[in-house]
């Protein structure tokens, strides 16, 4: 087990870095921050030239891989690092140095065992297409012919992340025991949530595994390509995939120059994602312009399947309505669901938190997503689950990440996108699908049928307020952590080296 020591050490390393790059600068400047809070930032940045503009995603990239992949969550919670830092971190998209392309022929030979690389591939490029913080990619030709893209998990990075993710969980469970408003944010289920995303990702089976299935529930999307897996080579560390022929979607120029149709593509990936989310329950969650292409015929594809998110259908049923309630501006209801689903205590007011929905729906319904004041809207939510108590929603975190890459994707294809006009029919038709009245007595039988089976247990639980399905699940079990009891200044001192090293704290424990 690595000593508190340790992680102070690394915290404080990492805490120089960010201060470099100007990503203290917050902490330091927040009038409510702790002198003694405010003397270590200006020590940490003794000697340093620091940028007026603080540049977040610089900063986690110089730390390294698993910075990396902490500052992609980290950009799914404007609640704990701020707006300003949470759009900075969207910048992070995986963009290193590569690997020696002997380092990783000799990870795909281990990987493949007995079989020989000249048995799979006829040839391989040794210019990666695309480094990662996991992995890097390289295009090649099969024995019988056909091109593929080859992903390798880059050497040493399992234990880099074991490390890394270490001291994150002991960071996370200092500053929650400290109470307020950072437990109400559950910090350690952020980082647990990030370490279950890490480990997934460090197993390429399950990535091939999670495009398989997506492609199986987008059939019914035909714009929307999946890659096909070549599981004859494919392993845990070696992943091949049909290569795909089309242009990013971030090359906005060479779309244009192919004659591509772009408030077109815009409204075919709102689709795309709202069928995914809401339809399937199972999404794509990194859908980032590097890892969506435009093909010749005008469809859209998408590589990349390591991270992605899954829903019940109580959940997205939920969600849908939501999502309609705000576009039709049925806040009531919107309301009543946030209860029902058990994100808002029961203790709280249905009709004011109605009233306080409509105070942020309103001024964005209509309204083309380039006149929306993102930062009013956000700073208007989070006042919101701050004033009802609602707590950190882990199994929407990739949800609410996903939702703002698309966002972002779609406005740079047509900046006069209206995302509740594209999604409204869908979702309409959808909630009418699901909630008609076929539906609803076929629901009605399997519940009924569910209830007599657990009844006993419904009945010795029935005082615990037996949570329904789909809304807010138990947190998961979190492995215990020693946690250092200090007062004074002293308590200050270890509250910035924690705010430092994970950027958890900030305006929240010093709000």
């Amino acid at each position: 087990m690595t000593a508190p020591a340790v992680h102070l050490l690394r915290l404080l390393r990492w805490g120089r870095i960010l201060a470099r790059h100007g990503a203290l600068r917050g902490i330091e400047r927040n009038p409510t921050t702790p002198a003694a809070v405010r003397r270590l930032c200006r020590i940490a940045r003794l000697g340093a030239r620091v940028p007026e503009a603080p540049a977040y995603a610089d900063a986690f990239q110089a730390i390294g891989p698993a910075a990396i992949k902490l500052g992609q969550t980290l950009a799914t919670r404007p609640d704990l690092v701020g707006e300003e830092a949470a759009l900075d971190l969207l910048r992070l998209q995986d963009a290193l140095p590569p690997v020696d392309f002997a380092e990783i022929r000799a990870v795909m030979q281990a990987s493949f065992g007995t079989k020989s690389m000249e048995s799979l591939f006829a040839s391989i490029d040794p210019d990666p297409i695309g480094a990662a913080s996991i992995a890097q990619v390289h295009s090649a030709i099969t024995t019988d012919g056909r091109k593929v893209a080859v992903k390798v998990i880059r050497p040493g990075v399992e234990e880099e992340f074991t490390r890394a993710i270490e001291t994150y969980e002991w960071a996370a469970a200092q500053a929650e025991q400290m109470g307020g408003e950072i437990a109400r944010l559950r910090p350690r289920l952020v980082i647990d949530t990030f370490k279950r995303w890490t480990l997934r990702e460090l197993d390429l089976r399950r990535e091939a595994a999670s495009a398989s299935e997506l492609a199986q529930g987008m059939q019914a999307e035909p714009d929307f390509v999946v890659p096909t897996i070549d599981w004859q080579r494919t392993t845990g560390r070696v992943l091949t995939l049909e290569w795909i022929d089309g242009i990013k979607l971030s090359n906005r120029e060479g779309l244009v120059a192919a004659g591509h149709d772009l408030p077109a593509l815009s409204q075919r990936l709102v689709r795309a994602f709202l069928r995914q989310a809401i339809a399937e329950g199972f999404f794509h969650a990194d859908m980032h312009q590097g890892n969506l292409f435009a093909l010749p015929d005008g469809r859209i594809a998408a590589i990349d399947f390591g991270i992605m998110g899954r829903i019940d259908r109580r959940a997205r049923v939920w969600l849908a309505e939501i999502l309609y309630g705000l576009i039709t501006g049925n806040y009531r209801r919107v309301a009543e669901i946030h209860f029902e689903a058990g994100y808002v205590p029961p203790h709280h007011n249905v009709e004011e938190f109605a009233t306080a929905l409509r105070a942020v729906g309103e001024p964005i319904r209509g309204v083309p997503v380039k006149d929306m004041s993102v930062g009013t809207m956000l700073d208007s939510l989070f006042n919101i689950t701050r004033d009802f108590d609602m707590q950190t929603q882990p199994h929407l975190l990739l949800l609410q990440k996903t939702m703002v890459m698309v966002e972002g994707v779609a406005t740079s294809l047509d900046p006069d996108v209206n995302l509740w006009e594209t999604g409204g029919p869908f979702i309409g038709e959808w909630i009418r699908t699901e909630l008609g009245p076929e539906a609803a007595v076929a629901d009605r039988l399997i519940e009924d049928l569910r209830t007599f089976a657990r009844l006993p247990q419904l009945i010795r639980n029935i005082e615990r307020h037996y949570p329904s399905p789909g809304g807010a699940p138990p947190a998961p079990p979190l492995r215990e952590i020693e946690i250092i009891r200090v007062g004074g200044g002293w308590r200050y001192l270890l509250v910035a080296a924690l705010s430092a090293g994970v950027a958890i704290a900030g305006t929240l424990v010093l709000a």
